[in-house]
C-alpha cells in the first residue's frame, strides 16, 4: 500500500520559510501541502506567481500540490474522517521525542507559526505531538529547519 503524506502549514508569516518548506516537502515526498490561516500562498491575490516565495522554493511550489484552507479546524476534522494520522511538530508537555513517533499509511504533519507555534485548540485535534529535543541554549529551531528534520527522520528519507 502506498503511503500518503501531507503537510499543513498554519499561520507561518515568513514567505521565505514557506518557500523553503515547499522545497523540503518535494524532496521528502510530501504529496500535498495545505496552507492555512495567514500562511502566504505561492501566488498573489491576482493569481500571479510570487517571486519572493519562488526564490526559496526553487520551483518546488510548482511540483508539490497545494491548497489554501482558511479554517484549520475544519480541515483537521476532514482529515480525521479520511483516516489521516495527525502529527503536530511542536514543543509541548504532552509531546514525545520525534525519533520515537510512529507514522501510519496516511499522515498529516502540522507545523505552526514561527514564534507562537501551534495553539492548544489545534493540538487537541492531533494524534501525537512530536518534539525535536533542544540541546543548546536556544529553545527552538526555525520552522523550515524543524520541518525538514522531522520529515526526514519520521519518513525515513
Amino acid at each position: 500500500m502506498r503511503r500518503e503524506n501531507i503537510l499543513v502549514l498554519h499561520n507561518i508569516r515568513s514567505v521565505e520559510n514557506v518557500g523553503a518548506i515547499f522545497r523540503t516537502a518535494d524532496v521528502a515526498g510530501i504529496d500535498k501541502i495545505y496552507l492555512t490561516g495567514y500562511t502566504p500562498l505561492p501566488i498573489d491575490r491576482f493569481g500571479r506567481k510570487r517571486k519572493d516565495l519562488a526564490k526559496s522554493a526553487l520551483g518546488a511550489e510548482e511540483l508539490v500540490k497545494w491548497e489554501q484552507k482558511k479554517n484549520i479546524l475544519s480541515l483537521l476534522s476532514k482529515l480525521k474522517r479520511e483516516k489521516y494520522f495527525i502529527i503536530a511538530i511542536e514543543q509541548d508537555e504532552d509531546s514525545i521525542d520525534y525519533k520515537k513517533a510512529k507514522t501510519k499509511n496516511k499522515n498529516a504533519f502540522i507545523v505552526g507559526a514561527e514564534v507562537e507555534g501551534l495553539p492548544q485548540n489545534i493540538l487537541k485535534k492531533r494524534d501525537v505531538i512530536a518534539e525535536i529535543p533542544m540541546k543548546g541554549k536556544k529553545e527552538s529551531l526555525n520552522v523550515s529547519v524543524a520541518t525538514g528534520i522531522a520529515l526526514f527522520r519520521m519518513l525515513g528519507v
